[in-house]
């Protein structure tokens, strides 16, 4: 590492991923690792700073996760949020006790003492908290409180720890931003260098370092992550490099035609394309569940995949375009005290066993810091700005049983859907729109039949649900507020040109409570 490097442990909050998101909005170098990651792990990484994330679990429980006390001896700065506040008092002889007037949602914080930290004044702060600090541990001032917490900020600026007990990651509190730049530039001193540029310097090093003269494969879905990750993997290695495009048969309309060109004419390498369709409706045969059906998938994309290699000289490794949100929301070595919301089929959904070894250069990288990338490599817009498409493709969004004929219904509906909002020019398509529509968009089918009337008729048919958001990091969004004429035309089209649907609703649910995908 070249930059500044800041470190997160994470004790298990879902709130996580946006610190390091917040952290690297400042062109800040930081690493997320567990909140037990080895010691070695943690220093080799000779971090300006520590941040210590919240958690679920109450920090006087016996089997609660406690703070390395070797973070203590550092002589670098911390910041405990929530329960990482909690962590440090307790490691340094405070008290933390449950509190009787739990805070959940906004409170008034109030600045009780000038301070690097947090700016002065009166603020509005998120709270989500059971337990309080009841006795300060020694060296430590108060910095803030609100009413139910006398004691929301702490601070020792001798040896630089802090602790909120509010969240500064989330929107909900308007100073965080400027809380979090206060501790990486004023208290951590650290320099902001990084810029798309030193991620790729960086990336190619890394994958040169770890392919060295070997072949290698790509597993191209013609999306943005994918493509990103195959282009710096040729700028890294160049020939060593074979590009492979499976049409699993789950795929958009005309996409295998449009990932060919793409890769093509904007990558300038071949694609193998191999017509698969058959062997994964007959994996998910029978299949309804949303984990088996990613488990299915992951299979055998990757027995494929071993099949390929053996054609092309056995590479000994595979490109992918895992990103971290895959990572955050699946079960990883690196994320095991947090919650699986669910298996994505590159990063859980993989077989304990094959013969590639992985090439993931966007793994921790969110979307955003993705498409950068794609343009600081030369890639267009077209491709750098598409529809995000997940993996398994329609099986995803064809809940219940996949089957050819149920798939064929799914993919029509989502073409009158993209198509629509095309026309009405409300899917964003560069860095520089101002269109506000639609960062992600699709259709769903439901395993559910509803009653209709059509020419006077019973009608007993299937539903489609739409499904739009707004989004800059696809870790939380917002559901698109699309013009109701617009949707009854689509609603229109899709009952009319597409057999076997008589209902059409809007998902108008964010993330979270939601997720993106309906599985």
């Amino acid at each position: 590492m070249t930059q500044d490097t800041l470190v997160i442990l994470d004790f298990g909050s879902q709130y996580t991923q946006l610190i390091t998101r917040l952290v690297r909005d400042q062109s800040v170098f930081c690493q997320q690792l567990p909140w037990n990651a080895n010691q070695s792990t943690v220093v080799n990484l000779n971090p300006r700073g520590i941040i210590l994330s919240g958690g679920p679990a109450s920090i006087y429980m016996d089997d609660a996760p406690t703070l390395p006390h070797y973070l203590l001896d550092l002589g670098v700065p911390l910041l405990g949020i929530c329960y990482g506040m909690q962590a440090l008092t307790h490691a340094l002889n405070g008290e933390v006790i449950p509190s009787t007037d739990k805070e959940y949602g906004k409170s008034a914080l109030e600045v009780s003492k000038e301070n690097l930290l947090i700016p002065e004044g009166t603020h509005v702060a998120w709270m989500s908290h059971g337990d309080r600090i009841k006795t300060l541990p020694p060296g430590f001032v108060s910095l803030a409180k609100t009413e139910n917490s006398p004691l929301a900020a702490m601070g020792d600026p001798t040896r630089q720890f802090y602790g909120v007990q509010f969240h500064p990651e989330v929107k909900h509190t308007p100073i965080g931003e400027e809380i979090v730049q206060n501790f990486l530039f004023d208290i951590c001193c650290v320099n902001p260098r990084w810029t798309p540029e030193s991620i790729i310097d960086q990336s190619i090093d890394q994958i040169k370092n770890q392919v060295g003269p070997s072949r290698v494969l790509s597993a191209a879905s013609g999306g943005v992550d994918s493509s990103v990750a195959t282009a710096l993997v040729f700028k890294a290695i160049g020939t060593q490099l074979e590009s492979v495009f499976v049409d699993t048969g789950l795929l958009r309309k005309d996409e295998q035609e449009q990932v060919i060109l793409s890769f093509q004419e904007s990558l300038g390498m071949p694609l193998h394309t191999i017509q698969a369709a058959d062997l994964f409706f007959q994996d998910l045969k029978g299949i309804t569940d949303p984990e088996q059906k990613r488990s299915k998938i992951g299979n055998r994309f990757i027995r494929i995949f071993e099949e390929q290699a053996r054609a092309l000289d056995h590479p000994d490794f595979l490109v992918q375009g895992t990103i971290y949100p895959d990572v955050v929301e699946s079960y990883s070595a690196d994320r095991v005290h947090t919650e699986t919301i669910k298996t994505h089929h590159n990063v859980g959904g993989l077989p304990e066993e094959m013969d590639f070894k992985l090439v993931e250069p966007l793994r921790y990288l969110f979307k955003d810091e993705v498409r950068k990338i794609g343009k600081a490599l030369g890639l267009p817009d077209s491709l750098v700005w598409r529809q995000p498409f997940p993996g398994p493709g329609l099986a995803i969004r064809c809940l219940g049983e996949v089957t050819q004929e149920r798939v064929e219904r799914l993919r029509a509906a989502d073409n009158i859907f993209i198509t629509e909002l095309e026309k009405a020019d409300l899917i964003r398509t560069s860095e520089n729109s101002s269109i506000q529509g639609t960062s992600q968009c699709f259709a769903v089918l439901l395993p559910v039949k509803t009653v209709g009337v059509m020419g006077d008729q019973r009608t007993y048919e299937d539903v489609i649900a739409l499904r739009a958001v707004t989004t800059d990091d696809f870790m939380t969004a917002d559901w698109s507020r699309l013009p109701a004429e617009l949707l009854a035309r689509i609603s229109n089209r899709v009952v009319n040109e597409v057999p076997g649907v008589n209902r059409v609703v809007y998902d108008i649910t964010s993330k979270p409570p939601g997720t993106i995908e309906w599985e």
